[in-house]
């Protein structure tokens, strides 16, 4: 265990500020920690996302960053610049999932704590959907005819069919994009065309694009689907105005299940999970995609790093891992046992095993995949661009080509 000075203090830079479960675990590790620790104490400090991000690029480029903070998969210019201490010999590497470890090595280190997974899920109101006339197969999956005819029914009675919204992230807007075309084109396909090896404009892309832009146009999404934010798009699903979808990662309850006066669902709201539609003749009609999320690294120039990544260690035990999905009821990758989860939102986190249980992964969505000008493309293109309706889905194509295609 690394000697700590009299009085050391760590600082803990962390998003989720809003997200009372998720403050609530990380000041759960942080007592186990101190506990432990006599005369160290860490003192986080909770941003939103994107001030977040703002305040540690200028801190860490001026080498006067937290000991510790929260960063995500995507972030490998951390890595490329040095800031991140490697953490295989510090972490309790058997306590976590491999394909979570692995997600965050480079050139054969492990650079974060891989605390939050993923999966993109479609939320829905069981009760709209059965106003609407509607019922779901035993498999939860409608066919792609059946769920365009579903988003017409819908905006048929003034009601928005997939709420969402992309005025503070690269990625929400596509969500439903990529799932319809990871089902179409099938795992290994869906790789090369996020290398870039397999272009935007091969007919079976297209044909999944085609279908998007049918939905588009029967107004699938809300007028302010530009400008509305992540929070607010939780809120316009389960409160006002209200919508029959919300394709999200599974990290929706940690704004969703909080109290209803700090923004969390109404009590009683009828929650369900549907799968992601599926084409006809699609490659993987069972694929989705898995991620793993808000995840923490130690600066490489803090002056306690050695204890810094300590602390991160208290995190990379089974325990924390089932007190994880107890208090926060999304995956992670801290092995741990879903069956321990108990209390008033139990039989949540038993639909999601059940959503989750018959399909096959894809590891890492596009935003935290793709590089450079091709993601930049992706995040102005498909999540905001072609889901508005502001071009087509051959334009769109065109372009992601014009910026990924490897040849």
């Amino acid at each position: 265990m690394p000697a700590a000075k009299a009085d050391t203090e760590l600082s803990l830079w962390s998003h989720w500020a809003d997200q009372g479960s998720k403050i609530e675990f990380i000041e759960a590790g942080i007592e186990k920690f101190e506990a432990a620790h006599p005369g160290v104490t860490v003192k986080p400090t909770w941003y939103q996302k994107n001030p977040l991000f703002a305040a540690l690029k200028g801190a860490l480029q001026a080498g006067q960053g937290p000991d510790v903070f929260y960063c995500e998969p995507a972030q490998t210019e951390y890595i490329d610049n040095g800031f991140l201490l490697p953490l295989d010999d510090h972490l309790e590497m058997s306590n976590i999932e491999g394909w979570a470890a692995d997600t965050w090595r480079h050139e054969g280190n492990v650079y974060a704590l891989p605390l939050e997974a993923y999966t993109v899920e479609i939320y829905f109101n069981t009760e709209m959907l059965e106003d609407l006339g509607f019922d779901l197969p035993e498999d939860g999956q409608l066919s792609a005819a059946d769920f365009k005819k579903l988003v017409e029914a819908a905006a048929g009675e003034g009601i928005t069919p997939i709420v969402q919204g992309a005025g503070d992230r690269p990625f929400p807007g596509a969500y439903l994009t990529h799932e319809v075309l990871l089902k179409k084109i099938g795992i290994d396909a869906y790789g090369d065309l996020l290398a870039g090896t397999k272009k935007w404009s091969d007919p079976d892309v297209m044909e999944a694009l085609d279908y998007m832009e049918s939905l588009i146009e029967a107004g699938a999404y809300p007028r302010s689907f530009a400008t509305m934010k992540l929070g607010e798009s939780h809120y316009y699903f389960y409160s006002n105005p209200g919508g029959l979808m919300l394709p999200m990662g599974s990290w929706y309850t940690s704004r969703a299940f909080n109290a209803p006066d700090q923004g969390g669902q109404p009590e009683g709201f009828p929650l369900g999970i549907m799968q992601a539609p599926a084409l006809d003749e699609s490659a993987c009609p069972e694929c989705k995609t898995a991620n793993i999320g808000g995840s923490f690294c130690v600066n490489a120039e803090s002056p306690n790093a050695e204890l810094a990544a300590e602390f991160l260690n208290a995190y990379a035990d089974p325990e924390m891992g089932n007190l994880w999905l107890q208090k926060v009821l999304v995956q992670t990758g801290i092995k741990s046992d879903a069956s321990t989860v108990s209390g008033p939102h139990a039989g949540y986190f038993k639909m999601l095993e059940a959503a989750d249980k018959n399909n096959t992964f894809f590891q890492g969505t596009p935003h935290a995949i793709l590089k450079g000008q091709c993601l930049e493309t992706f995040k102005q293109v498909i999540n905001v661009a072609f889901p508005a309706g502001q071009v087509g889905a051959g334009q769109a194509a065109q372009m992601m080509d014009q910026a990924c295609s490897a040849g």
